[in-house]
Order: C-alpha cells, then sequence, then structure tokens
C-alpha cells in the first residue's frame, strides 16, 4: 500500500514536470509592427498657380482594435471634383496608445514610403498623383492629386499602400503608381482601399 502510494506521488511528481518543461520550450511570439488604428485623408484645393484655398476636406479609415493589412475597417468615401488639383496630406494614428505614427514615418524617411494605387490610380485612370513631401524625400505623406477633368467614370477605388524598409532606389520605385512595389522589397504597414466618388 505504501508503496502503490509512494509510486503516485513519483508520478505524478514526473507529469507535472514535463508540463512544466513543455510550457518552458514554447517560445514567445512578438509582433513587433506598427498597430494603426486611423488612416486619415486630408484634402485641400489648389488654384491654378498653386495656392491653397477653401476649407480641408477629411476622410477617414479606422478601427478601434488596429487595421491589420488586409482587414475591413470603417471607411469613408471618397468624394472629389472632376478637373480640380489637391494638396492631400495623410495622416497614420495609433489611438490605442495615443500615438501620432506620422511623425515616425516622416522620421524614417529614407525607410517609408505610400504607393498609390486602384482604379484611380492604374489602368485608364482618374486620379494622378505627385510626390511633394516638405523635405523632399519621396514618401507620399504630402502629394499633389489631380482629378481628371473629363473621366470615363464616376467611381473607382483609391488603394493606398505604406511600404516599410524597401529600396527606393529600386528601378520603378520613383513611381507612385508602382503596381509592383513588392519587388522593392521591405513589407507593408498598410494596404487599405477607399471608394472613390467623382462629382
Amino acid at each position: 500500500m505504501f508503496n502503490s502510494k509512494k509510486n503516485l506521488v513519483y508520478t505524478m511528481a514526473l507529469l507535472a514536470l514535463s508540463f512544466t518543461a513543455c510550457e518552458s520550450d514554447d517560445p514567445v511570439i512578438e509582433n513587433d509592427g506598427e498597430v494603426i488604428t486611423d488612416v486619415i485623408l486630408n484634402f485641400q484645393e489648389l488654384d491654378a498657380t498653386g495656392n491653397l484655398v477653401g476649407a480641408v476636406t477629411t476622410f477617414s479609415a479606422s478601427d478601434p482594435q488596429g487595421i491589420e493589412v488586409g482587414a475591413t475597417p470603417t471607411i469613408d468615401d471618397v468624394t472629389l471634383t472632376k478637373g480640380k488639383t489637391y494638396q492631400l496630406n495623410i495622416e497614420v494614428r495609433n489611438s490605442i496608445e495615443n500615438e501620432d505614427i506620422t511623425e515616425e514615418i516622416l522620421e524614417e524617411a529614407d525607410e517609408h514610403q505610400f504607393f498609390f494605387l486602384g482604379t484611380a490610380f492604374v489602368g485608364s485612370p482618374v486620379l494622378t498623383y505627385q510626390y511633394d513631401d516638405l523635405s523632399g524625400e519621396l514618401i507620399g505623406v504630402q502629394g499633389i492629386v489631380t482629378v481628371a477633368a473629363s473621366p470615363g467614370f464616376n467611381t473607382a477605388n483609391m488603394r493606398i499602400v505604406l511600404r516599410h524598409d524597401l529600396d527606393k532606389n529600386f528601378p520603378g520605385a520613383t513611381n507612385p503608381s508602382f503596381e509592383n512595389f513588392v519587388q522593392a522589397g521591405g513589407e507593408s504597414d498598410l494596404d487599405i482601399t477607399f471608394p472613390l466618388i467623382l462629382n
């Protein structure tokens, strides 16, 4: 009787140790990616001489849990006017940590770049984009968007991709609508599509 109880105690101790060993061997997976909860597009019209006129019109995409690549957050329709030219400023935020990620993008300008794709910018584009960042670096935080005067259609999709750690000297990477942006390396911090409506 004593031996069977002793064996039971030893067996339970060995099982406890084996479970502990299994747990300690499991790797801890950490996600170092930046959490993005809000993407804000600020459009302001430019007149024929390039001066800002009128009020800023804002459109946003948001998810309080964080926008992941390929996710479907709440997204505003972007409404622009045919034949107009706009200055576009992009803000990227993490409302969970009350953090302005735009500042980090600007600080690491040599590692970040926005690309502007979708049916709005490629194929038979209704929009054209030109980098106009204050630093002169091709980033896309600030740029010029021109709307076609007589587009063949009134709706399109604006796909905005933010790449991190890419080779900005890769052939084609200076084109803001470079469809093969993945060839320049790096990874996507953001890949989101806004519906576009033209008036």
